[in-house]
């Protein structure tokens, strides 16, 4: 008899096959005849060439594996639709596990068992989306899985998941399936995490709302995650599995992220590499099923078992085995003993996890998207206004909602209509978990099979006996749900409870039943022991809160698995609204201290303690203790405190324009960058008497000059300045039509370029910005522009000064000529320069000394205010000799400064050339332009891109509120432009690339012609006659230190050997260049900042994640580092070196790349000057040598 296949998985480690669909692309296969015209559909061969199927099946096998995949990954209903064949989806499940299984039979012996495991896909309809209904999936499944089921398979996986609410419908047809045919079968789900959705699921999950989503579902035997991507990357999924999921755990990654290259798919990952990625995973996180996904061949698997079973994981016999846990006969692998699991319990929706129980607060779920806890949510959905209760929703979140309680209970309504038209948008729409409320179990199951998450049902009690609770436990079990339990049982005089003991009582008996009877977990019910008014005076309701308090204790103190949460409001009903605020307040802090949970209630109108005087606080305690004692009362002592109070509202704010002067209202207009009531106050200004050019010079400019000192000291952020100046922009448009024109308006003027080859211009652009709306004429001649174009635009616009700027190193030698070629025409104008590669040392010592008229260096563009704010008032000398002493006051520190001693070249170690070279996957050069901009985003260095290129700075803040700041402004906005640059297409990711025969010579590297380097197709690493040079490289070397230089990492001429050099050449295209100028045509400052810094990030992006794929296809993928941010810090194998930088500083061999790539063809050119042209693109040469990293030659 065959050992049960999770008792097989408790002894050791399980290999699953590899790609179905990458074996059959090789095959040749008739489209009509065996594709019966669904080249798509594999499915069809299981009935038209079962030889084929199990062929494949074969190779797997042959190689060790110990499973193999039924090809039915889309063999449901609603895929086999598309070729006409729903009504055959039994006939062909049940066809390929029999085909599987005959495979399976030819390798089997007793000692050596072999599976067949059910293959379930996602489909081509995401339940989520809404593009087909939970029951429709559910009956597409239930056939699947009836066919997968007869035809014999040992275990069933749901894989390649995009979608949680997927997942959910798949188990919820394997119970019911399993369950007619008198079965049970492990279950296995895997998740897809995809670099198309930022490293999470389709619908953007990630691996905590995974594990919190599915860790109810008992019956999920094995969680894991497959396709997408190569090892590495879901590293940081596969830790938070190990920590966190109880039970086993596959990966069955692809060989490396596909990109489509001449047409087809193209893996990078070779089968060692892939062996390496896995095998870590085996080691490192106890990963107990392994395997393949696309592109893995029989090699890749392998290459995986010979290095399993080289370290151990996989014994010749079965009968040598050693179980992983103390005992291998329990009927649940306790994998929290061998990976000390550290259990979640959480509450999700598709993209978010709440703690149930929080750290330092309570789970707070909103109360006022019910039916029963506001009326404006009651008018909206009397109105169907759809939108307006989505409002509604987003209003509760930003008052800081964990959860929405949803009830559409209204009599006279439809409330499961009402329930699918609220729910089906909530899921879309908010972010945070929800909480389904009614009284009837059908009204709740609508909103389940909408939502993805893990909901929780609100609520269940014994009011109406037992058969009700019953239904709404399985509910719960089949939908992965948490319940709220009311403490109300069948008594009829007295059925909801009243004291802290019957509510303890029914506590438990219906924990006895929802646990012992329906299957039900103790973290899975949420008690609540009723809140009951103390408002109305009648004398049983005196004792109700404190009742609710002892109860909460109670219940928590002897169902401590278990949670406690309560509908707070109830307590003040009929108080005036301050009183009820008041009173809410008080109960709530004394039902924490009491322990619990969390409260359905209006969190905007819960105050803190600190926030209440005493004798307010005093007097709701005391109602709430009912300390009534002879002649007080304390709910009459209560009222009239609140008499003469109209409202107390923790989320009231003082009208931010109360008590301004007209003058401080526009200023601040400016300093807060808030455009709402602009136009309305410069009006106000004017009706007062104010000229406009006045408002402009003496309020406007006063604003902008304490933005500028803000900026300064490091208290504003850049995108906020642009928002400032955008603003100001504005004022100024609305006065422009009132005021005079008279000549001399302009404070000052100045000629602004981007010096002859340099193509970047954000820079420049800024100064123009600050300049313009600071009241300076700002003549901006744009990019790579000529000493002769800035001259006579000079003298033609009769300008104050120059301003020259430039990214790149070769800019600052540019700017040394133009000064020379100024002195030449004997200008002496004053010169502003500024620039990424432009040190204040050089600028102030060295360019000043040449030039004979005032150069100024300015770092930014609030420095070229300062310097343009003294040439306007004629204070130009003073600011020359300011920096002349500073530069004096530097000179002088470095001279005292203590030289370190140099190395002596005797302890210099040489670069080791044993080291193994990789072979390429071809010669020459390839083109792939089909790359997906979601791809690119999980790449970009958010670090580069916050502070580098948008300006948020940390200068002054804590770690904690600079993080704050990222998560509250430049967050959102990197999401919403990603979506933008997905949707509009703005970002055309595109690639070429290649590999080149290579020989060091001394500091030379030379790249040879490829055709003595290939037979035919195949790679050849040593040529087959004397190979002919192309072109070759000459690198410089360090003066001292190490003496390296770049040739140092390749085999010389004098080894015999060649090496191979990587050449990359990537961009986003020019589509962003235009959007962003049209932008700051616009006026739209933050917008155009914004996005040039996302679509230059992205190049590099690009850049990064293609020499990503370059270290897979040479071999050694699986060395990098899995975490992104050290990957930034070159936490791989290798060097990307980029023409124009330390190690490689000239940039006209930039044309050698050009030479190779042929670049012209993704439409990338390289201007006289060598850069490249659309500015969003960037090129390198790629270095395999364990020792190359960067360095400096200078």
């Amino acid at each position: 008899m065959r050992l049960p296949f999770l008792e097989l998985v408790r002894r050791r480690v399980v290999v699953l096959d590899g790609a179905m669909g990458s074996a059959l692309q090789q095959m040749p296969l008739d489209l009509h005849k065996d594709w019966m015209g669904h080249e798509n559909i594999s499915e069809v061969l299981n009935f038209t060439r079962p030889d084929v199927i199990q062929q494949i099946h074969e190779s797997f096998l042959a190689v060790g594996c110990d499973a193999v995949e039924t090809n039915t990954f889309g063999a449901n209903k609603i895929v086999l639709a598309e070729a006409d064949m729903a009504d055959r989806v039994f006939d062909n499940n049940k066809a390929a596990a029999e085909i599987a299984r005959r495979a399976c039979q030819k390798f089997e012996t007793p000692d050596s068992p072999k599976y067949v495991i059910g293959s379930i896909g996602p489909g081509t309809k995401l339940v989520s989306l809404q593009q087909t209904s939970w029951d429709v999936m559910e009956d597409s499944y239930y056939e699947q899985i009836r066919g997968l089921i007869a035809g014999g398979v040992d275990a069933l996986l749901i894989e390649t998941s995009q979608d949680l609410l997927q997942v959910k419908c798949a188990i919820a047809a394997a119970n019911r399936a399993m369950a007619e045919a008198g079965v049970r079968l492990p279950i296995m789900a895997q998740m897809s995490m995809d670099l198309n959705a930022g490293q999470s699921m389709l619908l953007g999950s990630d691996s905590e709302t995974v594990v919190a989503t599915l860790s109810p579902y008992d019956e999920l035997d094995v969680l894991g995650l497959n396709c997408a991507t190569g090892p590495t990357e879901l590293t940081e999924h596969v830790a938070y599995f190990s920590r966190h999921w109880p039970r086993f755990i596959s990966v069955l990654p692809n060989a490396g992220l596909p990109m489509m290259v001449d047409g087809r798919s193209h893996f990078p990952l070779g089968p060692e590499d892939f062996a390496r990625g896995l095998l870590r995973f085996v080691e490192e996180y106890q990963v107990n099923i392994v395997g393949g996904c696309c592109g893995t061949t029989p090699a890749h698997l392998k290459a995986l078992i010979d290095a399993l079973r080289e370290k151990g994981y996989l014994p010749s016999e079965i009968s040598d085995l050693k179980p992983q846990i103390p005992d291998p006969k329990s009927p649940i692998a306790d994998q929290s003993k061998i990976r000390q699991v550290v259990p979640v319990h959480q509450v999700s929706s598709l993209t978010q996890v709440q703690d149930i129980r929080q750290d330092l607060s309570y789970l707070v779920i909103a109360e006022r998207t019910n039916t029963n806890g506001s009326r404006q949510f009651k008018r909206l959905l009397q109105a169907e206004d759809w939108d307006g209760l989505v409002s509604m929703a987003r209003d509760e979140v930003r008052d800081g909602a964990h959860m929405l309680d949803v009830c559409v209970d209204f009599v006279g309504r439809d409330g499961k209509r009402d329930m699918y038209e609220v729910v089906s948008r909530y899921v879309r729409q908010i972010p945070v978990p929800l909480m389904v409320d009614s009284t009837d179990p059908e009204v709740m199951e609508v909103a389940l099979k909408l939502a993805g998450g893990r909901c929780v049902l609100n609520s269940m009690n014994l009011e109406e006996g037992e058969e009700k609770l019953a239904r709404i436990c399985r509910l719960a079990k089949k939908y992965g749900a948490a319940v709220v339990a009311g403490t109300i049982d069948e008594d009829k005089e007295n059925a909801m409870a009243r004291t802290a003991e019957r509510k303890l009582a029914i506590a438990k008996r219906i924990r006895d039943l929802a646990v012992n009877k329906y299957g039900l977990h103790d973290d899975d019910l949420m008690f609540d022991p009723l809140v009951l008014p103390i408002s109305t005076g009648i004398e049983e309701d005196r004792r109700n809160a404190l009742e609710t308090i002892e109860g909460t204790r109670l219940i928590s103190r002897e169902l401590p698995n278990c949670y406690t949460v309560v509908g707070l409001s109830n307590v003040s009903f009929g108080l005036a609204p301050a009183a009820r605020v008041v009173l809410n307040s008080a109960f709530l802090h004394e039902l924490r201290e009491a322990g619990l949970t969390g409260a359905i209630v209006h969190a905007s109108k819960i105050l803190p303690r600190n926030r209440i005087d005493d004798e307010k606080w005093n007097a709701a305690l005391d109602l709430i203790y009912d300390r009534r004692r002879e002649g007080f009362d304390p709910l009459t002592h209560f009222i009239s405190l609140f008499e003469n109070v109209e409202e107390i509202d923790a989320s009231a704010s003082a009208d931010p324009w109360a008590g301004l002067s007209i003058e401080e209202k526009l200023k601040k207009h400016i300093i807060d960058g808030e455009k709402r009531r602009l136009t309305e106050h410069l009006d106000e200004a004017m009706a007062q008497g104010i000229k406009p050019l006045d408002i402009i010079n003496n309020i406007l400019l006063a604003g902008m000059k304490v933005v500028g000192d803000l900026f300064g000291r490091g208290e504003m952020q850049l995108p906020f300045v642009l928002q400032s100046a955008e603003t100001m922009k504005a004022a100024v448009a609305h006065l422009e039509p009132h005021m005079e024109k008279v000549e001399g308006q302009s404070r000052g003027s100045i000629v602004l370029a981007t010096v002859k080859g340099d193509v970047h211009d954000i820079g420049k652009n800024l100064v123009d910005i600050i300049l313009t709306n600071n009241g300076y004429t700002v003549y901006n001649l744009g990019i790579k522009q000529p000493i002769h174009e800035i001259v006579r635009a000079f003298q033609e616009k009769k300008a104050d000064a120059i301003g020259m700027s430039g990214l790149l190193v070769k800019s600052v030698a540019v700017m040394k000529e133009n000064l020379e070629e100024l002195n030449a025409m004997g200008i002496k104008a004053p010169v502003l320069l500024g620039g990424a590669a432009l040190t204040r040392d050089y600028a102030e010592d060295d360019l000043a000394s040449l030039y004979q008229g005032a150069l100024l260096y300015c770092r930014d563009a609030f420095d070229g205010l300062k310097v343009m704010d003294h040439i306007a008032e004629g204070k130009l000398d003073v600011i020359v000799e300011e920096q002349r002493a500073n530069s004096q006051r530097r000179k002088e520190l470095r001279a005292k400064a203590v030289k370190p001693k140099s190395m002596d070249a005797a302890d210099i170690k040489p670069v080791d050339r044993t080291n193994p070279v990789p072979t390429p996957p071809f010669w020459g050069r390839r083109v792939v332009k089909d790359i997906p901009a979601q791809h690119v985003f999980g790449f970009v260095n958010e670090t580069a891109l916050f502070t580098g290129q948008w300006g948020f700075k940390r200068k002054g803040l804590s770690a904690e509120e600079y993080e704050r700041i990222l998560d509250e402004k430049a967050r959102p906005i990197y999401e919403d432009l990603k979506r933008r640059a997905v949707a509009d297409g703005i970002l055309k990711p595109m690639v070429v690339y290649g590999y080149f025969p290579v020989q060091a010579s001394g500091n030379d590297l030379i790249v040879y012609h490829i055709e003595e380097f290939l037979d035919g197709d195949k790679v050849l690493m040593k040529p087959k006659s004397a190979p002919r040079e192309r072109l070759r490289f000459s690198f410089p070397r360090q003066e001292g230190r190490r003496r390296l230089c770049i040739a140092d990492f390749f085999r010389a001429v004098e080894s015999g050997e060649y090496d191979v050099l990587g050449v990359q050449l990537v961009t986003v295209g020019p589509k962003a260049t235009e959007l962003t100028e049209q932008l700051r045509a616009e006026n739209r400052y933050q917008d155009y900042l914004y996005l040039h810094g996302l679509s230059v990030e992205s190049a590099e992006g690009l850049a990064e994640l293609w020499h990503k794929r370059m270290r897979q296809e040479l071999g050694f993928g699986s060395e990098d580092d899995p975490d992104i941010r050290r990957i930034f810090q070159q936490g791989y194998r290798g060097s990307r070196y980029s023409f124009g930088y330390p190690a490689c500083p000239d940039l006209e061999d930039r044309q050698k790349i050009v030479e190779l790539l042929q670049p012209s063809e993704i439409g990338v050119q390289i201007s006289e000057n060598h850069m490249l042209i659309p500015e969003q693109s960037t090129d390198a040469i790629v270095v395999h040598h364990p020792q190359a990293k960067y360095f400096d030659v200078g």
